[in-house]
């Protein structure tokens, strides 16, 4: 098997199909309504959740033309209908999500954990999903408490580098140094706070 391409998606105000109504299907509305997708849901019956969730749903059974017009497909159902979704997809040029069938799937989604305006994906390849949120888990445990500080330091410091045309090679090891110097900074916070406190 080849790699996969890992990639961030921008899905607002762009459609987005979710085949299947049940609790799969649930629980990734939430993700797809955060990203701002326009989100159809066909199925012959849905969640309550679904139902609420202001996504556009139509009561019946998966048909190839609801991926007209699509830019991504989840499909929460049963292999067959994930089977007849992934081969449509395929004719219509649309990456699927068949959830937990990796074999119907064109698109893997991974354990995801966002924090302070980093995202971070975690993906076995669709192979082993309760070990990618194993993995995300522990990456959320080692991720430093003053991530926001981080994000605030590298932005400012990118705003800076662009405008000065700094080289891309050069950005990742000056990062580092502006990063060291928040500590540096902070110790020195510490260290006034003590001296001020005697």
């Amino acid at each position: 098997m080849t790699d996969l391409f890992p990639v961030f998606l921008k899905l607002a105000g762009r459609p987005v199909l979710v085949v299947g109504g049940g609790s799969v299907a649930t629980a990734k509305l939430a993700a797809l309504n955060r990203a701002g997708a326009r989100i159809t849901v066909v199925a012959p019956k849905v969640t309550d959740e679904v139902a609420a969730s202001g996504a556009r749903v139509i009561r019946r059974a998966f048909r190839a033309s609801d991926l007209d017009g699509q830019w991504l497909v989840v499909s929460a159902a049963t292999p067959a209908v994930n089977r007849q979704v992934s081969r449509a997809a395929e004719r219509r040029r649309v990456f699927v999500n068949a959830v937990d069938d990796p074999a119907h799937a064109s698109a893997y989604l991974g354990g995801v954990l966002r924090r302070s305006g980093v995202t971070v994906a975690v993906s076995t390849d669709g192979a082993a999903p309760a070990l990618a949120g194993l993995i995300r888990e522990g990456l959320e445990a080692v991720l430093p408490e003053d991530l926001d500080d981080w994000m605030r330091t590298a932005r400012r410091v990118r705003r800076r580098w662009k405008s000065a045309g700094v080289p891309m090679e050069r950005r990742r090891p000056a990062l580092l140094v502006a990063l060291n110097n928040l500590y540096r900074v902070k110790s020195r916070a510490g260290r006034s706070k003590v001296t001020n406190g005697r």
